[in-house]
């Protein structure tokens, strides 16, 4: 059986490394039926700290084609992606196409599979915001209908796409980011030195990450979220590990200096990522993937959004909504530096969804 599985964004690397090592522990017992895995990156993150150290860190095949498309419009980066995934598949007539979550990558994977006649099989599927204003959620929804194969990490995912009318192929089989971060844990205390070089004290820092144009493209959001963290490194250090599409937009508005006192740092690696999370007092982000992290971690987070995927983390009483303002920003973390005592709760499986999608795909 051929798998080409279709990556471009670093969740997406951290996602595909779970399942690449199930495919690898597959094939020793297998010899006489291997999947034969062919790894496409697109090159949505192209800058090595965003892309080339997880393939190192994380022991990640060698991707099999890179189409180094990065940067540009939606439209014009979905565009190319869709033109050169279809030539890989009509070289390489897999069994599967095997997408990750809501970039432009998936949705160009979907679409290039979808008229080629390719089975799909979308990890991270029946997640919504309920907010057609985000790329993401144009991306999932797209990405569902065309699916053949649909692996839900949660009954609130299943939920979802049952109210859609998609009852067929789906599977709630957990989250394969729980399996990486169970995974990568002990590594990256092993190995990670992230909290010597910046003299951070072990749940003495609040960690931030903000990348979703939501905030970075709207100047009166992003306004809102420097001067909530500037009031943050009042009561606490602040670590920023800065994407570059932030970055840019900082520059622009003329904002950097306003985050004076903010610990700010490039993109870390995997195992850096890990190591920050688990050692923070609180998470504050707009990310989906850094959401879940925290709470597998048990560490309080504040996500900077007026809506959330992952309900369950919320419900749960580990993660709180704040719009971008610094007032709402600001008092979101006060009640998360007092969140102590809440329950772990982990509705994301068991840390065998990679397992489950590959007995799923070869059955």
């Amino acid at each position: 059986m051929k798998i080409v599985t279709v990556v471009g964004a670093r969740p997406q690397f951290v996602k595909a490394a779970a399942v690449s090592r199930a495919i690898r522990v597959y094939n020793e017992k297998h010899q006489l039926q291997k999947v034969h895995e062919v790894i496409v990156h697109t090159g949505q993150h192209y800058d090595e700290n965003m892309s080339q150290v997880f393939f190192d860190e994380l022991d990640i095949p060698r991707p099999d084609y890179n189409l180094e498309i990065g940067g540009g419009t939606h439209g014009a980066m979905t565009g190319q992606m869709l033109e050169k995934i279809e030539h890989v598949l009509m070289a390489e007539r897999p069994d599967w196409v095997l997408i990750y979550g809501d970039t432009n990558s998936t949705l160009a994977g979907a679409l290039a599979a979808s008229k080629l006649h390719i089975p799909i099989a979308h990890v991270e599927a029946g997640l919504r915001s309920f907010n057609m204003r985000m790329p993401e959620e144009i991306n999932r929804i797209l990405s569902d209908r065309v699916s053949t194969l649909l692996f839900c990490p949660t009954e609130v995912a299943v939920a979802n796409l049952k109210r859609e009318g998609i009852e067929k192929g789906v599977c709630n089989i957990g989250d394969v980011m729980y399996d990486a971060s169970l995974f990568y844990r002990d590594m990256a205390k092993e190995k990670s030195t992230i909290l010597q070089r910046l003299a951070l004290a072990n749940k003495g820092y609040v960690l931030v990450t903000c990348h979703r144009a939501e905030n970075t493209d709207d100047p009166v959001r992003l306004k809102g979220i420097v001067c909530g963290l500037a009031s943050v490194v009042k009561r606490l250090p602040v670590v920023f590990p800065l994407h570059p599409r932030t970055k840019k937009m900082l520059l622009e508005q003329g904002l950097m200096p306003q985050l004076e006192g903010v610990i700010v740092i490039e993109p870390v690696s995997f195992l850096d990522m890990v190591q920050l999370e688990e050692s923070a007092k609180v998470v504050v982000t707009d990310s989906g993937g850094v959401q879940k992290e925290a709470c597998f971690f048990n560490v309080p987070c504040v996500t900077m959004r007026d809506e959330t995927e992952w309900v369950e983390t919320v419900e749960s009483g580990w993660n709180r909504l704040a719009c971008a303002t610094s007032e709402a920003i600001m008092n979101a973390i006060v009640e998360a530096l007092n969140s102590e005592g809440i329950k772990p709760v982990y509705p994301y499986g068991n840390g065998d969804a990679a397992q489950k999608i590959l007995e799923t795909l070869v059955s």
